[in-house]
């Protein structure tokens, strides 16, 4: 798979060559969405409504309302906003997380952004200022994970933190709060998200073992999976 990675400053005006964001085209995301969405409670990463997702489509941003579980959303509750935040469609309030998705696609070339209160994860983020490098899959994210400090959730304050935390990531966490991710697609959004929590919960349960401590991968150990990780797949 190909990592593109970190927080390059903006992304420019490249919507043409992200699709067009025509009825079917939105109503196909936004299917995929709501089913991300999902998955999240299924998962274990959130409960209740505590997470969201974020898909950009052309020049419309679908995102996941606010306080509204996930279980109930159908074709008719699809929520489109521009990069600036302006609502485009839709009859329910956008999610209040807002700011932070929306600082993620200023800033970036992603196409989608997943945001979980993951247990594993937030407890990382409430120990140490970055995720140890315990497992190679930390080189999928650009590094050791960087914790974001912390700010009131919705705030734009939060959103500059995480901001200063993705640097060159592709994933941070959020400090006593959760996780934010972001990839080219949906698909590899949600996959950082779920690596994220299990690399968290792995340096959990080895620092947990009493009189012993985790080997941690060195930066050119991380390097060469980086490399590696590069050729990944069926081409």
């Amino acid at each position: 798979m190909t990592e593109q990675r970190g927080v390059t400053g903006r992304r420019g005006d490249d919507r043409q060559e992200r699709g067009d964001d025509r009825p079917e085209a939105i109503g196909r995301a936004w299917g995929e969405l709501v089913a991300a969405a999902r998955r999240t409670v299924t998962d274990g990463l959130v409960v209740g409504t505590s997470g969201n997702v974020s898909v950009r489509v052309g020049g419309t941003i679908l995102v996941t309302p606010s306080g509204v579980p996930y279980d109930r959303l159908g074709p008719q509750d699809a929520v489109g906003v521009d990069e600036d935040g302006n609502q485009l469609f839709g009859h329910l309030a956008p999610t209040s997380e807002l700011p932070m998705h929306l600082a993620v696609y200023r800033t970036t070339h992603a196409g989608a952004v997943v945001h979980t209160h993951a247990v594993h994860a937030t407890a990382v983020s409430t120990l140490v200022p970055e995720l140890p490098p315990i497992h190679y899959m930390a080189a999928a994210l650009g590094g050791p994970v960087r914790v974001a400090r912390y700010a009131p959730y919705g705030s734009d304050e939060l959103a500059e933190n995480m901001l200063r935390a993705l640097g060159e990531r592709t994933g941070c966490l959020l400090q006593n709060h959760g996780t934010i991710t972001y990839g080219d697609t949906l698909d590899q959004a949600y996959d950082r998200t779920a690596q994220l929590e299990w690399m968290s919960r792995l340096w959990l349960t080895a620092s947990a073992v009493p009189g012993h401590a985790p080997t941690l991968l060195s930066a050119g150990q991380l390097r060469e999976a980086e490399d590696r990780l590069r050729g990944y797949g069926q081409r």
